[in-house]
């Protein structure tokens, strides 16, 4: 068995002095392994990272969440016409909608049984100030439920209590980078801060978390760091009810005739409802659209938007694409085995002398296969790694230069290597089969 080993090292020995001999070669049919494994790697990394960022995504849309927004275009419910709300029909009847309410989010609350949470968001920028300092914020009227349905954390303090949301006291919650601002490596807890001209106590601050700005706008995720979260009945008391009309605001736009018609007079901007199972969130949204139709005088000025599934079917979509992607790279592996192949074929032609001379010394066909086959496998070997080395640096390019995340899985690294090991055997073995097949005489007439 010893001398059978060592036998065996042997012939894979006289393949290494071969490859060595011949390194131009050699590389040239590395080649396309290399590339073959490194697109293969890098593709995957790709595909990886596109599927961490929409998982991430869909934790930061929350789980079973419908978004109900307004709509720029109102249209009636026969779907006829399209109109701003309040305007006369073409059968001369008028029709008005209030918009979004928080008398909508507290119906769609007691009427609709399949859903779990409702929560009303109202958003309007304002100045933070405290100490002489001043930073444009994101000042956001919700309640407790927006911080479960988004997934956030507080680093520090708690979320509203029933008495403060109820009685719209001015109590706040505040995000990462205005407490690093405003207050350092103080606790901001108990303290006040100034946004427009309401005082705000600080009861909270939101954990710091990373942020994809990609689908922002039309999956509503948006960075908490930067804003301040108070009760909705706060914003609506303390600030800005933009469903009221005041004297001072009539006398402004009067005297600014062409933003007349482009102020926003929704009391909300968005209704986020989290149904309790997956499976009711298509016929809850279809349920939600009917309800909302009749509260808003069967006109359309709302949108019903399910950011889970838009994110799923666009993780399909990258799926898809991904696996093209894959099997691209994949042929370009088996394209380098099949140079790997027709090197091997065109190296017996011209290495039948030194097959002939080998077996007229007393190797066997095995011998001559096990040399052979040894040279491809091991061409096939070095140049995975080589692949590997190459796979891993082009997927750091491709994050830090366009700007894509990329993640490189051991089981890439695995698959692709493994692969281009296999491709060497396959694709090496018809020509060491066609070199022990040689005729020793016929060999040596050459």
């Amino acid at each position: 068995m010893k001398r059978l080993i060592q036998r065996y090292l042997h012939d894979i020995h006289i393949g290494i002095e071969a490859i060595q001999t011949n390194k131009i070669k050699s590389l040239l049919t590395a080649l396309g392994i290399i590339f073959g494994v490194a697109a293969v790697i890098s593709m995957l990394a790709i595909g990886n990272g596109a599927e961490h960022e929409i998982l991430e995504q869909i934790k930061m849309v929350g789980v079973n969440n419908i978004i109900i927004s307004p709509s720029t275009t109102t249209v009636e419910g026969d779907g006829d016409t399209s109109q701003p709300a309040g305007e006369e029909t073409a059968a001369g009847k008028k029709k008005f909608s209030r918009g979004l309410t928080l008398l909508d989010a507290e119906a769609i609350a007691e009427v609709v049984p399949t859903v779990a949470r409702v929560c009303p968001v109202i958003s309007i920028n304002y100045s933070a100030i405290l100490n002489g300092r001043s930073k444009p914020v994101t000042l956001e009227g919700t309640n407790n439920h927006y911080f479960d349905l988004f997934n956030i954390s507080l680093q520090a303090g708690q979320v509203f209590n029933e008495r403060q949301q109820e009685k719209g006291y001015p109590v706040c919650i505040i995000g990462d980078n205005i407490k690093t601002l405003f207050f350092g490596q103080d606790d901001p807890v108990g303290k006040y801060i100034k946004a427009g001209e309401v005082w705000l106590q600080v009861i909270g601050v939101v954990e710091r978390r990373d942020f994809t700005a990609s689908a922002s706008d039309e999956m509503g995720i948006s960075s908490t760091d930067n804003k301040i979260f108070i009760p909705v009945k706060t914003m609506l008391l303390r600030f800005r009810n933009r469903s009221l009309v005041r004297a001072d605001e009539i006398e402004r736009q009067s005297s600014q005739s062409s933003a007349t018609g482009n102020e926003n007079r929704q009391q909300l901007d968005k209704i986020i409802v989290q149904v309790k199972e997956t499976e009711q969130l298509t016929v809850t949204s279809q349920i939600l659209s009917r309800l909302m139709l009749r509260r808003h005088n069967n006109l359309y000025d709302f949108e019903v938007t399910i950011p889970e599934l838009l994110l799923k079917q666009q993780q399909r979509t990258k799926n898809i694409f991904n696996i093209v992607l894959g099997v691209i790279a994949g042929i370009s592996l088996i394209v380098g085995g099949i140079g790997i192949m027709n090197i091997m074929l065109s190296s017996v032609m011209e290495r039948i002398r030194e097959i002939g001379l080998r077996q007229a010394i007393g190797a066997s066909r095995k011998d001559i296969i096990v040399q052979f086959l040894a040279e491809s496998t091991l061409i096939s070997v070095v140049g995975g790694i080589a692949g590997i080395i190459l796979g891993v640096a082009l997927s750091m390019i491709i994050t830090v230069v366009f700007d894509i995340k990329t993640i490189v899985s051991l089981f890439s690294i695995v698959i692709a290597f493994g692969v281009s090991a296999l491709v060497g055997i396959t694709f090496g073995y018809l020509p060491a089969k066609r070199a022990s097949d040689q005729d020793p005489v016929e060999s040596l007439r050459q």
